[in-house]
């Protein structure tokens, strides 16, 4: 357990060994203490968790907290929400699946709850743009990842580089480290996720205004000559996307994430399109390495850059659940700033309670103005309805060129899902 954690649980224990005690000579015992359900999602978090818990209950011994981490979480949240057994609390993903589940209104609504008051407003609005029941609020922020250009700081500063503020800054620098024998991007291929990171760093700044609320909303009719659509809107982005490949290192497309983030982790690339959970990996081969990121450069206006962010773990509870005072007691522990601040650092990822400190990691540091001015979006793929083949399309389009015949593969998945979904909906 760490340090602050570890003096918080000891306090709490003794305080906790006192009452237990004053409360058997009064008769009470295990019977006055509630047990609650909280399911937990990330696996690599089990550890961070269960410190959390032991700090939990030292304060609150009348309270006990069992922590379900699982593996394929969103099949299994589904299964229990059908057998109607919503676990009390919950963290899981951000993404399309869990604004489904939202909209669907078998989470709390925590609109009235002062725990909201204390959440960066543009983390509660990546939220929201996936979805809520009505105009309810329900889940919060945690931790937030960031999605952005990985970059060597060492290499930069030994060659004299400067991180690029427009695109075509971003450009001159692949050419200067080309130039100069330096592989400018370590990528892969060989799954097809991991094009889904520059897509959406890019795709971001294209999908603004309500693209994807237009998307919905024209639903069946979604073409190249419709208000807004992927092959009028989305030419661009995907050259962009190409264009960046085209200075990977050699044998890119046959290899794997694994392979892009050993090659970035040994000074093999400058840089990196994946975003700040590849640090994981990287740091396990080069513990010393001093990464940065940069957000992708491509409006004019510097000033206009955004980072996209995703929600990493989203906290909710149980609209119904028996234990609610017991339950909001252990996530406005979760929420408090020494506890979020020792989670986020231990998972390199930003903490969503305004006023919160970051860890002193230069990755974390490097984009912590973007967070702190609310220049974030989400990430657009989870606007993405699961049934279109969005990562395979992508993939494919790196491989042979086809921006045209990627645009309209995409149009149509929507056009075919619209019909099957949106139309039924307005006939029930």
């Amino acid at each position: 357990m760490r340090p602050r954690l570890l003096r918080t649980a000891i306090a709490g224990a003794l305080t906790a060994g006192l009452t237990l005690a004053l409360g058997g000579c009064a008769g009470n015992g295990a019977a006055d203490v509630t047990t609650l359900d909280f399911f937990q999602f990330k696996g690599e978090a089990l550890e961070d968790f269960n410190e959390i818990i032991a700090a939990f209950e030292a304060e609150n011994p009348d309270i006990k907290v069992v922590q379900n981490q699982v593996g394929d979480a969103e099949t299994l949240i589904r299964t229990l929400l059908v057998k109607d057994r919503t676990p009390d609390v919950m963290t899981l993903n951000a993404n399309g699946n869990f604004g489904k589940l939202a909209e669907a209104g078998v989470f709390y609504d925590f609109s009235d709850e002062p725990i909201l008051d204390t959440i960066s407003p543009g983390v509660q609005d990546i939220l929201a743009d996936l979805g809520n029941h009505g105009d309810e609020v329900n889940s919060l922020g945690y931790v937030n990842n960031a999605n952005g250009i990985i970059y060597n700081q060492d290499i930069f500063e030994q060659e004299g580089l400067e991180v690029p503020e427009t695109w075509d800054e971003l450009i001159a620098l692949c050419d200067t480290l080309q130039e100069r024998g330096i592989t400018a991007f370590a990528t892969s291929l060989a799954e097809n996720w991991t094009p889904m990171p520059s897509w959406n760093g890019i795709g971001a700044y294209y999908a603004q205004d309500d693209f994807f609320a237009e998307m919905r909303a024209d639903g069946a009719s979604i073409g190249p000559d419709s208000a807004v659509s992927f092959e009028k809107d989305f030419p661009e982005a995907m050259e962009r996307q190409a264009e960046l490949f085209q200075y990977s290192q050699d044998g890119y497309r046959g290899a794997s994430y694994d392979d892009s983030t050993s090659l970035f982790a040994q000074g093999g690339a400058a840089m990196m399109l994946q975003g700040i959970w590849a640090l994981s990996p990287v740091k396990a081969v080069n513990p010393d390495i001093r990464a940065g990121i940069f957000p992708y450069p491509v409006p004019q206006d510097p000033a206009d850059r955004m980072l996209v962010s995703g929600v990493d773990v989203a906290v909710t509870m149980a609209r119904d659940t028996p234990h609610k005072e017991e339950a909001l007691r252990f996530i406005e522990f979760m929420f408090r700033p020494d506890v979020i601040e020792e989670f986020a650092a231990s998972q390199t990822m930003m903490p969503s309670v305004e006023g919160a400190q970051l860890s002193d990691d230069p990755a974390l540091q490097s984009i912590a103005p973007y967070f702190e001015s609310g220049r974030i979006t989400g990430f657009i793929d989870h606007q993405v309805p699961t049934a279109i083949p969005l990562t395979g399309v992508v993939q494919q389009y790196l491989y042979d060129g086809d921006v045209q015949g990627a645009l309209s593969t995409l149009d149509n998945e929507w056009r075919k899902v619209a019909v099957r979904t949106i139309t039924k909906n307005e006939e029930d």
